[in-house]
């Protein structure tokens, strides 16, 4: 995807999350293991959230993007952001998916901590 198209879908996420009532933190947060689209604060709970968007299903949809090792990354990344923190909050990992002109979906605790 290319950076334009992601922008793109990581601002049509945010948009959709605030509307849902989150507040967001964080947009593209970097560190040494990785990076985080979208930090949100949902009702107290700290959320990492992946944003994924495939303009076809040719290939699966964008679920199926969201890989074993798309997965332990954002957990590396999660928890040097956690060590920024002076306390740990309640947290969960989730994910807005974004298939063609479907409307987005999101799901929520994609990784059993």
């Amino acid at each position: 995807m290319s950076q334009h198209k992601g922008a793109a879908a990581e601002q049509q996420a945010a948009d959709f999350l605030v509307q849902q009532g989150v507040r967001i933190l964080a947009r593209n947060w970097h560190c040494r293991r990785g990076e985080i689209d979208l930090i949100v604060d949902d009702a107290g709970t700290l959320v990492f959230v992946e944003v994924r968007s495939r303009a076809a299903s040719r290939f699966g949809d964008a679920a199926a993007s969201i890989t074993a090792s798309k997965q332990a990354k954002l957990v590396a990344a999660a928890q040097h952001y956690l060590a920024t923190l002076s306390r740990t909050p309640p947290c969960r990992f989730d994910a807005v998916l974004l298939d063609g002109a479907a409307p987005p979906r999101w799901l929520k605790n994609i990784i059993e901590s």
